[in-house]
Order: structure tokens, then sequence, then C-alpha cells
């Protein structure tokens, strides 16, 4: 599981944008976003790092949470 903390994550848009990015990376992952609290978990065999080069690429700077 990787988590990441997206401060500027703050609407339905956002939240569109960010389940995008996740899939352009890999299309079979498993998201789970909590808007309130800016955390996202996927669920992937993918390097965390190529998710955080796609969620940069949308205007997101993800902090690793766990």
């Amino acid at each position: 599981m990787i988590e990441f903390t997206l401060p500027t994550m703050t609407c339905g848009h956002c939240v569109r944008a960010v389940t995008a990015a996740v899939q352009k990376v890999d299309a079979r992952a498993t998201l789970e976003v909590d808007l309130p609290s800016h955390r996202v978990r996927i669920e992937s065999p993918r390097p965390a790092a190529d998710f955080v080069a796609a969620l940069a690429d949308e205007g997101y700077e993800p902090a690793t949470s766990a």
C-alpha cells in the first residue's frame, strides 16, 4: 500500500484529477481518497515514484505518509 498526503487536494475536481493521474500509471490500481484528511492510498505493484511523478505532473506535491 502506498499512501500520500496531498495538501492541495481540496475538492471533487482534485479527486478526479488525482484518480486520473493514478489510473494513467496503473489502470488496475485500487485507489482510496480521503478528501478531508487530504490522503490518498494506492494499491499497486508499481513503485511509489511513478505515482509521485504523475501527481506532480498534475500539480500536486505528494508527501509520503507511510
